[in-house]
Formats: structure tokens, sequence, C-alpha cells
């Protein structure tokens, strides 16, 4: 059954191609495992980490690794090293092994050999495992034993043994410390072995003691072995070893600190930096004021840039961090302290330095020090580290070595984090950059422009003056089709969306489409197409799309682009509403809608098995039931004039105690149409949650269609249906510091002000008069005239996970149940594996996968008698946390009740923020339970006396 239920799994894992299942591409290894021929043999041994790959699960895993075993065991020394270098490859899948023991067993058996390169492969073999056998007491007997061997190559082999298993069972650590330190210290023991035994020291992290005595060891070594070698090494594992047991860490930066500060060589001060560089990354809190203090008065003296740029490095990590916090609140409480402290002082000294990278440094701490500390009154320090910016980027601008394009990203990134802290300064940098983006060469130009957007984007800062600047700076782009040409033209063309933050004119489009036709692809023009969707400038869209379907070879790629091209004429639709003209808004809609209809067609065609869009399908379809409702909303309003009240509606009010009724019929399809958009709502939820994947833009204008929907909701509760009983303090706006684009500046802009409009008519006049409807059209108008962000999710997936799952028992023929006897419990394994794209945990990564099993009583067989519910379903669930990107669960299933049973596996996952994400997969199977027949005979026996007298 397991068999079967990989297989069926494995056979759906391929990549679109067509391809072998499961047991085919094993065997077809196995035949060259067992071919005559050396080099098949080790064509077939390598070919092993693909097949992992493809087919990640145990029971394929275990049988593949046993037959490397046999090869390590029967094979000469070449193959023994194929079969090394394949599971060093493969060491995630190693927990994979069922058969631990057998697979050590064979493998094991050659640490017996008399050939010393054999022992060593052997040894090599049993560290790659040390995962898996953590306290297998005969390979640590061998590794102890090969310690002492008179073959070199045995020996490194041992301390490499040595050193995993260290890492992974502390009894090994514990035992082998005192070999190792005797070998350290022992006159026999040749130097360039003690620098390979050294670094073993790192992993004697697992209790407290243990780390003490080596710590101890390590500070005899570096004082008795002066040596420039034994004393880098020594104090790298050193630092290692501290950043393992967590408790020696201000220590250890003290000890940095002193060999950089009084060891005159230049190897061991590179080394010290280097070790301070991982610190501050990895345990900024642990630095001192003094610490700190110590660094800068270390970089102040030095007469060597490249050990000051080093100690700038580690100055400027820490700037960044809470350290920064500690280091000013630790000084003195005078006003000047941010001043004249000795950090200010070395980043001011070294923002003009001829070394770039040392003036990248210094701006970069004196920007952090403004972000961080935003409570002080540093204008001088901003205005040095502007001045020191856009000296930088005058510099670095003009120059394309690969060193000054380096630094010139890190002084457009500080660039951006200082306008983002310090928004006054915003108008003096935008400047400087437009300046300076004529003189440039076209790398940094490129860089240039994603600054700029990144500002804009964030502030509004380009002005309409300014376009003229940017187009002047397209038409010099030139008729060059070189690949950077083609990425300055996206970058350019990018900055004027976000300059133009109304419609597009004639005369910019006409420019960029003059420069595209000239001197772009396809390619260039799709992407600034893509571009001018997610700023909104739908009509620039749409005419670029038109153009681009005759230049696509696949239908795909043809109704994919179509598509777009109808989306954004529906979004370009509704540019046309007016603020009091209802009627027409009717009509604006309805021509969208239309569009949007075309659109979902053509995307629906667009899609395949491999790329099935189902975000964007998700969030067409969504948009088109808001616009729906939004209709439907501006006419329910309107049927206040064309079906209003009748004069009865007062008398039936008061007889049946509802004071809506005095409204006529309005307040019913306003009852609706409140659930209706909360009902969207619901769904952009789902959506939100199924969108794992995606960019926090992308989750965010989400948020902002379900918050859309949430407002009209409330809003026609708090004007029509319940007027008393409305709040408005869980709507009020959380203000504009989070906010990262312009969509939503004006999304969150339109929110706030319905939300006063609706709060100044609430309570005021009487459920419905004119004033409230027209307060909820204007509302709806006010929505749809914010033109629609089609974020970079919709377009491109930087991030990529799935889940695939199989089930254990599973039928050879999905249609066919599970048969299981009704007295006895069904245990169903869930195997899991966690499948990731080129850049795994680019926006979040999984923490947990939540595994949901439920069961449902499909047909029932038998009597028909009432049930009781909780025997008609099961309901369970479970976390695990993948291990390697693998997991394992089993669940105990019951079936008393007889008939067909449907089993719905549904994996959801939870980010390391703990958040659930509804990604799926879900996976069915069936159950037929049966009576036992033991039982089902004996209780025909009771039921007929004379046949139980027979069978006495």
């Amino acid at each position: 059954m397991a068999a079967g239920a990989a297989k069926s799994f494995l056979a759906d894992a391929g990549y679109g191609e067509q391809e072998l299942d499961a047991n085919s591409a094993l065997m077809e290894l196995d035949k060259g495992l067992r071919s005559g021929k050396l080099g098949e043999q080790c064509e077939a041994v390598v070919r092993f980490p693909r097949l992992f790959q493809k087919y990640p699960f145990p029971i394929l895993i275990n049988s593949a690794f046993l037959k490397l075993a046999d090869v390590f065991r029967v094979g000469n020394n070449f193959l023994r090293l194929c079969v090394l270098k394949v599971t060093q490859q493969s060491e995630k899948h190693l927990e994979k092994i069922l058969n631990v023991d057998e697979f050590v067993k064979r493998v094991f058996s050659v640490i017996h050999s008399n050939d010393p390169v054999a022992r060593a492969i052997t040894l090599r073999m049993l560290g790659s495992m040390a995962s898996i056998i953590p306290e297998r007491k005969n390979a640590h007997h061998s590794i102890r034993q090969s310690l002492d061997s008179h073959d070199n190559v045995e020996v490194e082999a041992a301390i490499f043994a040595a050193a995993n298993f260290s890492a992974q069972s502390k009894d090994f650590a514990g035992g082998i410390c005192n070999k190792i330190s005797e070998m350290i210290q022992g006159l026999a023991t040749p130097v360039d072995l003690k620098l390979k035994l050294i670094p073993i020291l790192q992993h004697m992290h697992h209790d407290a003691s243990l780390a003490s005595s080596s710590r101890q060891l390590l500070q005899q070594l570096v004082t008795s072995y002066p040596s420039t070698k034994m004393v880098i090494v020594t104090l790298h594992t050193f630092t290692l070893l501290a950043a393992s047991s967590l408790v020696d860490i201000p220590k250890q930066i003290q000890l940095l600190l002193q060999y950089l500060k009084n060891d005159p060589r230049k190897a061991v001060k590179r080394l010290a930096i280097q070790d301070l560089k991982f610190l501050a990354n990895k345990t900024p809190h642990t630095w001192s004021r003094e610490n700190m203090q110590t660094l800068c008065e270390c970089a102040l003296q030095t007469p060597y840039d490249s050990l000051k740029l080093g100690m700038l490095s580690v100055l400027s990590t820490l700037s960044g961090t809470i350290a920064i916090k500690q280091y000013f609140s630790s000084a003195s409480g005078t006003s000047t302290t941010g001043r004249t402290s000795d950090l200010v002082k070395l980043a001011q000294e070294c923002c003009y330095h001829n070394n770039c990278g040392i003036a990248a440094h210094g701006v970069s701490i004196l920007t952090n020090i403004s972000a961080s500390c935003q409570e002080k009154d540093l204008l001088a320090l901003e205005q040095d580290a502007v001045f020191g910016l856009e000296s930088l980027l005058v510099l670095c601008s003009q120059d394309g070595s690969p060193g000054a394009q380096a630094t010139l990203k890190i002084t457009l990134t500080c660039m951006v984090k200082l306008v983002k802290c310090r928004p006054h300064l915003s108008q003096s940098v935008v400047e400087s950059l437009l300046t300076q983006l004529h003189c440039a060469q076209d790398v940094a130009r490129i860089l240039m422009c994603h600054c700029l957007a990144a500002i804009a984007v964030q502030l509004p800062v380009l002005a309409d003056g300014m376009l003229g600047d940017l187009m002047d700076l397209y038409k010099m782009i030139g008729r060059s089709a070189t690949d950077k040409k083609q990425e300055l033209l996206v970058s350019l063309a990018t900055v004027i969306f976000v300059a133009s933050q109304k419609a597009l004119s004639l005369e910019v489009k006409t420019v960029i489409k003059q420069q595209l036709e000239n001197a772009s692809n396809g390619w260039t023009a799709y992407r600034i197409a893509r571009q001018a969707s997610r700023m909104g400038n739908h009509d620039m869209a749409r005419e670029l799309y038109q153009s681009l379907l005759t230049q696509v070879a696949s239908e795909h790629f043809y109704f994919w682009l179509n598509s777009l091209k109808e989306f954004s004429h529906a979004e370009q639709c509704l540019t046309g509403l007016q603020e009091a003209d209802y009627s027409s808004a009717l009509s604006c809609i309805a021509e969208s809608l239309k569009s949007y209809h075309k659109g979902i067609a053509s995307l629906t065609a667009a899609s395949t098995p491999l790329n099935p869009l189902s975000f964007q399908c998700g969030f067409v379809k969504l948009r088109i039931d808001l616009l729906q409702a939004f209709s439907q909303l501006i006419c329910t309003c309107n049927s206040l004039k064309t079906s209003p009240p009748p004069a009865i509606a007062t008398t039936i009010a008061m007889t049946s105690g509802n004071d809506l009724q005095r409204c006529g019929r309005i307040s019913n399809q306003m009852k609706l149409s409140m659930e209706e958009f909360r009902n969207l709502a619901t769904r952009y939820g789902d959506l939100y949650q199924s969108s794992f994947d995606a960019d926090s833009a992308t989750l965010r204008n989400v948020e902002l269609q379900q918050q859309s929907c949430l407002l009209i909701s409330h809003a026609i509760e708090a004007l029509i249906l319940d007027p008393e009983s409305a709040s408005f303090q869980e709507y009020t706006s959380s203000g504009a510091a989070h906010v990262e684009s312009e969509y939503e500046r004006r999304m969150m802009s339109v929110f706030n002000h319905v939300l006063e409009e609706v709060e100044s008519l609430n309570r005021k006049y009487a459920p419905v008069s004119y004033l409230h409807t027209a307060c909820l059209c204007s509302a709806v108008i006010a929505l749809l005239k914010v033109p629609l962000s089609f974020q970079r999710y919709f377009f491109q997936k930087l991030q990529s996970t799935s889940i695939k799952l199989a089930l254990s028992p599973s039928p050879r023929n999905p249609a066919e149940p599970i048969a299981v006897q009704n007295n006895q419990q069904l245990a169903l394994k869930v195997e899991g594996v966690v499948q990731h794209g080129t850049k795994p945990g680019l926006f979040r990564k999984i923490q947990s996968v939540c595994l949901n099993v439920s069961s449902t009583l499909q047909s029932k067989s038998g009597q028909d008698y009432k049930i009781p519910i909780d025997n008609m379903t099961n309901e369970m669930e479970q976390r695990v946390e993948p291990h390697n990107d693998y997991f394992s669960t089993q669940f105990l299933l019951n079936f008393a009740i007889l008939g067909t049973h449907n089993i719905t596996v549904e994996s959801s996952v939870i980010d390391s923020n703990g958040i659930v994400w509804k990604t799926g997969p879900k996976t069915t199977i069936f159950v037929k339970s049966l009576e036992d027949p033991y039982s089902q005979q004996y209780s025909v026996l009771e039921q007929d006396p004379c046949m139980c007298e027979e069978r006495r």
C-alpha cells in the first residue's frame, strides 16, 4: 500500500517532460550500478542526487541508499569516493533512510580494510552521516582510533569525522575533548595537524562546563603559540565557540578588540575585524558603549585604509541595530553628545575620504544615526549626511567600475533611508539625483532611477515641473539596443509613471512610444507596460499591450497579453467617473465589466496545468464581483427616487415594530447589499491567506480591497440600517506613517474622507434620506476613481513554495475505496515534502505545517437507524515542523458506521510570525467500512438458536 502511495505521488512529480516513474528510474540506475564497466557505474552513482531531488520520499530514498551502500562495500576507492560525494550532496535526505542499521552496517564493514585510503573514505562517509547516527559507539571508537594513525590521509579524515560528530553528539564531544587537547598540546603533533585539530573545539558548546574547558584550552593556546597562523585559527575558533555558547560573547568581543588594538600584525587585525563583523551581525545587543568606543579609537588611529575600511564596516553594521541606541543612551547626559562623540567625529572625518568605500561607510553611519535617534536634534548631522551622500553620488555616478557601482548602491540605499525618516530632506536629495542623471554612466543611471522611484513612491516629491527634465533625458537615451540601454528605458519610464500622478499627457505617451519603436525590443515594451499597470497608468498600458499582441509565438502568451489589455481598458473606463453624475457612473461600470468579462475569458485560456494563474483569476473575479456590487448599490440608492416608500409604510413599520419598514423596499435591498460587501471582504481575506508567496506590496493591495468592502458595508450600516449602535473607533486611520505607495496613500485618503462624511451624517437625519444615498454613491465613486494597481505578484512570482503529500495506505486506483473493518481503526500516515523555487524564503519562511484530516459518511450500508453525528465524522488536526523540507505524521481514524467514507487531508502552512496561510494542497481518498466477519457470524448464531445447537 505504501509503495502504491509513493508511486502515485511520484508519478506526478515530473516537470512537464516525458519522465520515468520512480521505480523505473531506480531500476535504470540499478542497471548501471550492476554494469561491469567502471564508467557506467560512476555515471549511475552521480545521477542519484537528481533522482532524490525529483522523488524525495522515503520509500525510494531508502532503497537507493542501500544500493549505494552495496556499491561502497564492494567497489573500488574511486566508486567509494563517488558515493561519498553523493551522500554529502544529499545530506538533507539522509533522515529518510528507513533501514539505518543495515545502511551503516554495509558502509562500516570497509573500516576494517587494510587500505588506509579506503578507511579514510569510510571515516568521511561516517562523518557525513553523523546527523542520523550521532550516538553510534563503534563509529566513535573508530574515529578515536584513526586519530592515532600514522597515515596523514586517514588522520585528516578522522578529524573531519570528529568535527561532524562533535557537532551532533554531546557524549562524543565530551569524550573527544581531552583527546584533542592532548594532541594539540603534544610535542609530537606537527603544527599543520594542530591547525586542523583546533577548529574541532568550536563544537564543544553542548553544556557550560564543556564550553568553559574548551575556552580555557584556547586561551592557553593563544598565549603559548603566538605565531600568526596559530593565533588566527585559535581566535576564529574562539569566536565560533562563543557565538554558539552565547554566554561568552562579551568576553570574546573584548578579546578581539584587544588584539585589534595591541597586536601589530595586519593579518591578525584583519581576522579580528572579520570576527567582530560576524558578532556584530549575530548579536549586536551584546555590544557595550565601551566596545564601540574602543573600535572608534582604533579606526581614528590606524594609518591603514584597508583596516579602517573593515572597522567602519563593523561600525556601519552596528549603527543600523539596537547598539546605536545603547551607545547614545549610555553616554553622558550633555545635549551635544551626538555632536562630540568619537563615532560621529569618525563618520564626519570619513565622509570625504579619498577611498570611496570608507566614505560610503562614513555616510552610512551618519544616516543610521539620523534614522535611529529621531528624538534628538541632529540638524548638523543631517546636513553632513546629505553633503556626503551628494559628493559620493557625483563621484561614483561617473565611474563605471564594479567598485564604484557597489559604493553607489550603498549611497542610494542611504538616500532612501534618510528621506524616509527625515522627509524634509527629500527635495534636496531628489534635485541632486535629477541633476546628476544627465552626466552619469548608464549603469549608474539605472540605479539612480530605482532610487528616485523608491523615494517618489514613499513621498510625492516628483512634481510635474520635474517631468520635463525626465522627458529630455528619455529622448537622449539614443537608439542603442544594448542591455543597459533597455534596462535604462524601463527604469526611467517607471520614474515618469511615478512622477505623473494623474493620467499621462499625450506628449509624454508619444515620446515613450517613439523611443520604444526606435530602440527597444518586445520584452522591454512589456516591462514598461507592466510598470504602467502597477502605477495605475492604464491607458498607456493598454496601448503597449495592444502593440505586443502580434509579437508573441505562443497562444498562451497571446491570451495573457490580451487579458492584460482588456483589464487595462476596463480600468481606463472608470477614469471618466464624475462626482455627482450617478447615471454615467452606472454606464462606466457596465463598460468596465464588459471588458473585464472579456479579459477573464482570455486569462482562463492563458492558464496551463503547470501555470494555472490561480491568483490572477481569483483577483480579477473578485474585482468583477466588487464592481457589480458597486453598481447594485448605486441602483439601490437610485431606487429611493424611482420607488419611494408607499403611503402605508409608516403604519407597516409601527405594526411590525421595525422602524426601517417606513423606508420601503430600500431597507431590505440595503441589507442585502451590506451582506454582499461583507461576503466580498471575506473572499478577499481568503485570497490573502492563499497567497503565501506574494510580496508585501501585493498583499497590502489585497488588504486595501478588503478594507474598501468593509468600509462600504460599515457605511450602509451606520447611515441606514443601524445608526444608533454604529461605532467609528475601530475604523479610524492609523496615520500615514506606514504608507508604502501612492496607491495606498490615495486609498487611505478616500477611506478617511468617507468616514468623516458618514460620521457627520450619522444620527443627524432619520434614515433614509437623499443625503444618505448621495453619501453612499459618492463613496463608491471616490473609491473607483483611484486607479487600481496591479502589483508585482500579478505578473511575477519571485518566491515559489509548494507542498506535495503522499498518503499511506492508498489504493492503486484513486476511485477504489480502502477496505477497513468497523471494529478496527485506520492508521493514516501523511508524508509531505516542501518544494521551493530559486529563492526560498525570500518574503516568508515555513515554520510548521498544519495538517487537517476530516472524514464524512458518503453512503451508508446496513440498517437505517439514527446515527450519532460523532460517529459519522472524524476531525483531527496536527502541526508538524518540516526538517530538511520533509515532514511525516500519523492519524488514527475510526469508522464504526458501515458504508463509504470520504477522507480529506488538507495542508496549510504557518510562517515564522505565526500567521496561517491556506496554501493547500487538498487530497482525498475513500474508505469502505465493512462489518467484521466473525462478529457478523456470531450475531447470526445468536438470532438462530437451532443453528447454534446444531453446531454444538
